[in-house]
């Protein structure tokens, strides 16, 4: 089928936009990829060096012949559970490598931090910076120039964005991504939140918390709620760039084992030693970024990578909008209903056709770029065929045609809704992003008086000493990236969902994020400009009237205009971070860029002609309408 005319038009606009950027990139990556394979070019020493510790076979092909040279990047650490089945990996990884008279080495660890762990606590405000620690790590580790491939094992929430951006860097390397798929399921996510939202009326011990909680994350895996980790997973299907259906296989199964068998195989299989070299930056395209942006709004995917995706794009030499992404929503039909989005988890979505079906829908309705060239033959085609182990081999069958499940997964003739996950929200408070997929629609509007709060642990404190209003909306500002580095504010859905349950109209307005699992409120994230960089959310008073229609796309403080101008910005509150590492990110909350622009706190992707690496130019989008859509950037943008 032809191409939708949203999708092309949105992938001609980004091409055009990105072109002088993607330009730089590509020529970039040929320079590197015109050194050849460069171990070949290391001096003894070098060589030696990079050679020591490996057995006679290895240390004789690295040595002496041509043969391929796997670079495996790890995020494994065993207190995150998605991360604990990779321990044994490498060791597989170099067998699979030997076997094929090729080699493999472990080129580099990258840290991996739990968003669970760290919700409401010090450690969270390291989390969106991790991201860009992991992209770094991910470089060093790639900069021996010992590899002719890579592969990378990574699942969660900034792990994966970090690792695309490193790889990204060395794009004239191939890259297979391997995950390890998610724990089998455990106490209904739908059970686990009214616990949840029992214990913070005080109706449910911690014991009684504590339980549910343990049976719902109770063993290695991804937790199985469609949240970022596998919103990740996902994304990099639709991308080409992991094997087909790959994203939702359980560990420790034969068919786990063998795709990871078959990413090792692939990976040698496609590098610049070879006659069919197909090098990351290349794969990694205008259509990779809009298939991907396509399926987050198809499945309801994490409003995380709103920010994340940006700089994915960027790290490409790609220049993706916030406009971009409401305009492919508004195209893309809502398929999948899966936790927070409904009440399934993973494992029932992968049952009910899964990845397979959703792709197929989507390729056949024109909603994909099906000429994307991939990590496989054959294309996205691929992606919508279903897997089967076949002894120690993966043998792909035609996709599910129906839906296993229509609570589940449904067509793009009969969708659950007309529009995708997301929308952007315009006004005078600046432009923010709603998750529209997780609320349902008699909540979608909500006109109320602003509780303002510097930190979420006070709003728990307004509640607790029952000072909150009937109805409100809380704004929580100084959340941004500049401000503390974006934590996550998951800790306040408990809360927000209870009052909600009561009757109580509530909603979120904040420069933070939420975690991919949020749902249920109406909450305007992700507010740019961002407090700290002046912007509206510092001169917004106690008792404004806040109007949020999150099916209108707007956000407006119901001020006087004259009172509006004459408001001086209300100071950041918060103490200055000292303690628990904090202090080491200084740096990066000076330097952040704003969250429409991904925030990054690194360079990223080939420099634009103010020297910086994710500046905008509102010049290479919509002509006359980018003023326009930036309007609210600009009264009080510092």
């Amino acid at each position: 089928m032809s191409l939708h005319p949203v999708v092309q038009s949105v992938t001609e606009r980004i091409r055009k936009r990105s072109a002088p950027s993607r330009q730089a990139y590509l020529e970039g990556i040929a320079r590197m990829r015109d050194e050849g394979p460069l171990r070949g070019h290391l001096s003894c020493a070098n060589l030696a060096h990079g050679f020591a510790a490996c057995g006679p076979v290895d240390k004789s092909r690295l040595r002496n012949g041509p043969t391929a040279n796997l670079g495996i990047v790890t995020a494994y650490n065993d207190m995150l559970s998605a991360h604990q089945p990779y321990e044994p990996y490498p060791e597989f990884i170099r067998q699979t490598a030997r076997a094929l008279g090729h080699t493999a080495q472990v080129a580099g660890g990258v840290p991996a931090m739990c968003d669970g762990v760290t919700q409401g606590r010090a450690g969270m405000e390291l989390s969106l910076f991790s991201r860009d620690v992991i992209a770094q790590a991910t470089a060093i580790a790639l900069s021996h120039d010992m590899f002719d491939s890579s592969v990378y094992l990574g699942i969660c929430d900034k792990i994966v964005p970090g690792l695309l951006i490193g790889a990204l860097a060395y794009g004239h390397l191939p890259a297979i991504f391997i995950p390890g798929g998610p724990m089998t399921p455990g106490v209904p996510n739908k059970t686990k939140a009214e616990v949840r939202e029992r214990y913070a009326a005080g109706e449910a011990t911690r014991e009684e918390l504590l339980q549910v909680e343990s049976d719902s994350y109770h063993g290695p895996g991804t937790c199985t709620f469609y949240g970022t980790a596998n919103s990740n997973q996902t994304l990099l299907e639709a991308m080409g760039v992991q094997l087909p259906s790959a994203a939702f296989i359980n560990p420790g199964t034969p068919l786990r084992e063998a795709f990871t068998r078959e990413a090792v195989e692939r990976a040698l299989s496609i590098t610049a030693l070879g006659d069919d070299y197909r090098p990351l930056g290349q794969l990694i395209d205008e259509r990779a970024i809009v298939n991907a942006v396509a399926m987050l709004m198809a499945t309801g995917g994490s409003t995380n990578h709103t920010i994340h995706w940006i700089a994915v794009a960027r790290a490409a030499g790609i220049v993706l909008t916030w406009d971009d992404m409401d305009q492919l929503s508004q195209a893309v039909p809502l398929l999948a209903r899966v936790y927070p989005n409904g009440e399934a988890d993973v494992n029932r979505y992968h049952a009910a056709g899964g990845n397979a079906y959703v792709f197929r829908e989507l390729l056949d309705a024109g909603l994909m770029h099906g000429d994307l060239p991939t990590i496989v033959d054959g294309g996205m085609a691929r992606y919508g065929q279903e897997p089967k182990l076949d002894g120690e081999r993966i043998r792909y069958e035609p996709g599910p045609t129906a839906s296993g499940d229509d609570s589940v997964l449904r067509p793009v003739s009969a969708p659950f809704e007309a529009h995708g996950g997301l929308r952007l929200l315009r006004g005078n408070l600046g432009r923010s992003l709603i998750k529209l997929s997780a609320v349902k629609p008699e909540f979608r509007t909500i006109e109320a008086p602003a509780v303002v709060v510097d930190a979420p642990q006070a709003l728990n404190r307004l509640h607790a000493a029952g000072a909150l209003p009937r109805d409100f909306v809380a704004v929580v500002r100084y959340q941004g990236p500049k401000a503390n580095g974006m934590p996550e504010l998951h800790s306040l859905a408990p809360l927000l969902g209870m009052l909600q349950n009561q009757g109580r109209r509530v909603a979120l307005v904040t420069d933070g994020r939420l975690s991919g699992a949020s749902g249920k409120i109406p909450a305007a994230i992700h507010m740019t400009p961002e407090a700290a960089r002046g912007g509206p959310l510092a001169f917004v008073r106690e008792g404004d009237i806040i109007r949020l229609d999150g099916e209108a796309g707007t956000l407006e403080a119901l001020v006087d205009p004259a009172e509006w101008q004459a408001r001086t910005a209300a100071p950041d509150t918060a103490p200055a971070p000292t303690d628990h590492g904090r202090n080491l990110f200084g740096f990066n909350r000076a330097n952040v860029s704003p969250a429409d622009q991904g925030a990054l706190s690194i360079s990223c992707g080939p420099a634009t002609t103010d020297g910086s690496a994710w500046h905008y130019d509102a010049e290479y989008d919509l002509g006359a309408d980018a003023a326009a859509l930036d309007a609210p950037h600009d009264s009080k943008d510092a």
